[in-house]
């Protein structure tokens, strides 16, 4: 397995829709192992591929050792989409890709995700709390979507510093990240 670099708010890549995969192979079901290792890496408990710079949809999860998952299956997910929604609840989430940043987001509590596994088998599940918010956070990735995206006007325009910060690369983060495109970095 290889530790991938993660690419943060400098990348477009960021803000393009993944596409489905057809089918599976020895080098999708490594994309997937790969990404399991980076998020654990980074200590982070999902990931998207579009966060290791790559546009196809497959996320991983992993929630062991959160509280009230002690006996959680990390789950790596192709091509997952939303199928049912209910309920709402708000909290703070963060980002590997907007490291030290972090704020309340309003998502559904529960929710019914269709997806498939390593197999290309089907899969259905039906998730709440938690769980649901980390796979309905990395489906948005999926979509070319940021957690801040979810804020207000007023405080998407509050967090432009750091955003800034984060673009130019001038962010401390303890995982190795994708190099800043040339045309985010600006010279004085």
């Amino acid at each position: 397995m290889a530790i991938l670099p993660i690419y943060t708010y400098a990348h477009g890549v960021l803000r393009k829709k993944a596409r489905p995969f057809k089918g599976v192979n020895d080098a999708v079901a490594r994309l997937g192992h790969d990404m399991m290792e980076t998020m654990h890496r980074a200590n982070g408990i999902g990931l998207a591929a579009n966060q290791v710079g790559v546009t196809k949809r497959i996320i991983t999860v992993d929630l062991t050792g959160s509280e009230g998952f002690d006996d959680f299956s990390p789950l790596i997910m192709l091509n997952p989409e939303v199928t049912d929604e209910e309920g709402s609840w708000a909290i703070e989430e963060g980002c590997l890709s907007l490291p030290e940043l972090r704020d309340e987001v309003e998502r559904p509590e529960r929710l019914r995700v269709t997806y498939r596994d390593l197999n290309f088998d089907p899969k259905v599940m039906e998730v709440e709390g938690m769980l649901g918010r980390v796979i309905l956070h990395e489906i948005d990735h999926l979509n070319g979507v940021l957690f801040i995206d979810h804020l207000n006007l007023i405080k998407r325009r509050l967090l432009r510093g750091r955003l800034n910060k984060i673009k130019s690369g001038d962010v401390p983060v303890e995982y190795e990240i994708a190099p800043v495109p040339a045309s985010s970095v600006t010279t004085a």
